[in-house]
């Protein structure tokens, strides 16, 4: 145990120092690090100097300044404030640091442990290293997210982490269902109540930001992207790039999406298997979300965990997860649309092998029918085994 624990703090100790030592390189000869933290600290700074949070940003240079929009909610800026004080490269360097621990913390909470197979892997999982380039606090979220669904005993304050990181960030919306589905009613509305406090306390502070915001922000990402870029690994970039870019496609292949995700997410719940529950939960978000940057699969580490003890299962993880297949076909400037079907099964690989994946679930589940529900005494629905121990198989 004390070894393990050497370990840990060896690995850490080598990652800070890496980290340390690009933003000192950075930082020296005055070049940029970390987009999505730039635009957090400009977020901030808007704040702070009582600018819009949602017109160009001020503090962003100008050819980034039309290009990367403040698409978080008012409540984000409020968070940011604190990246605020600090030069650009050291704000990446907080948001880089927190994310380590963060996905260390995930891949514990899945595995078990933290499996050598695993953290060998992290770095040349494309979601992975690219969060960490662009300074993105999407591992941060996910660790609340995960924290707060697959806690190590039973919960007191249930649905709080999962209300904050939607506060944050709206993706995280998806696992207040999330929680309904698994018997979590109260922490469900918890998780709601803290969202919409979180939302309320940006709107008592920033009132015109927040009618901005919830009123027309909140639906315009124009400037976030173009949604057929190969990046953009959503079913709506897909559907794009298939030349089906028809609001009418988008909400049918969403709304089947959603209606197959809940029945999985059921199911697994129903055989006590809460990490693949969350993973259908997660993986629905990342397919309906309107888009859905590769960064934003930072997903695959869980899922990666979780299969730990599967050669081949973790090896097509590392197959599709790496990225190596998006840098195999024409990218940007809309040259997408011209991608004939192998490039497009390329290009598409995230969001075909997610879609492929749930298919394969429903399918067995449609053969097999439902398992009966183990029997649940006194907790509201919450499998026994969801808290402590029992909460992940032994290896």
């Amino acid at each position: 145990m004390r070894k393990g624990k050497v370990g840990l703090a060896v690995l850490f100790g080598g990652i800070a120092a890496g980290l340390i030592a690009i933003t000192i390189h950075h930082l020296s000869r005055g070049l940029p690090l970390g987009t999505d933290s730039a635009v957090y600290r400009a977020g901030g700074l808007a704040l702070l100097h009582g600018e819009p949070l949602y017109d160009p940003l001020l503090a962003l240079a100008p050819p980034d300044r039309a290009a990367l929009p403040f698409t978080y909610p008012p409540f984000a800026a409020l968070l940011f404030v604190l990246l605020a004080v600090v030069p650009p490269q050291i704000a990446w360097l907080f948001v880089a640091m927190g994310s380590v621990p963060a996905l260390m913390a995930v891949v514990h909470r899945f595995a078990g442990s933290l499996p050598p197979v695993v953290l060998c892997l992290l770095p040349v999982l494309e979601p992975v290293w690219r969060l960490l380039s662009l300074g993105q606090i999407n591992a941060v979220l996910m660790a609340l997210v995960v924290t707060d669904v697959l806690p190590a005993r039973r919960p007191r304050w249930g649905g709080v982490l999962v209300g904050l990181a939607a506060a944050v960030k709206l993706t995280p919306l998806i696992f207040v269902p999330h929680l309904f589905l698994t018997g979590r009613r109260a922490d469900g509305v918890r998780a709601l109540a803290v969202f919409c406090g979180a939302s309320a306390l940006g709107a008592v502070v920033l009132p015109r930001d927040s009618l901005r915001y919830w009123t027309s922000a909140v639906v315009d990402n124009h400037n976030a992207g173009s949604i057929d870029w190969v990046l953009d690994q959503s079913l709506h970039g897909l559907l794009a790039r298939s030349g089906m870019p028809s609001i009418g496609w988008y909400a049918a292949g969403t709304a089947l999406i959603l209606a197959v995700a809940a029945v999985l997410v059921r199911d697994f719940h129903r055989r006590g298997d809460a990490r693949a529950a969350l993973l259908v939960s997660a993986g629905c978000a990342l397919l309906i979300s309107p888009l859905s940057w590769t960064h934003h699969w930072i997903w695959a580490v869980p899922l990666a965990a979780c299969l730990a003890g599967r050669r081949a299962a973790l090896a097509g993880v590392a197959a599709v997860f790496t990225g190596r297949t998006l840098t195999w076909v024409p990218e940007g400037a809309h040259r997408e649309l011209t991608w004939n079907l192998p490039q497009a099964l390329l290009g598409n690989a995230y969001v075909l092998a997610a879609l492929a994946a749930g298919a394969v679930l429903g399918l067995r589940l449609s053969r097999r029918g439902r398992i009966p529900r183990r029997p649940d005494p006194g907790d509201q629905g919450n499998t026994p085994h969801l808290y402590g121990e029992g909460a992940l198989p032994a290896r």
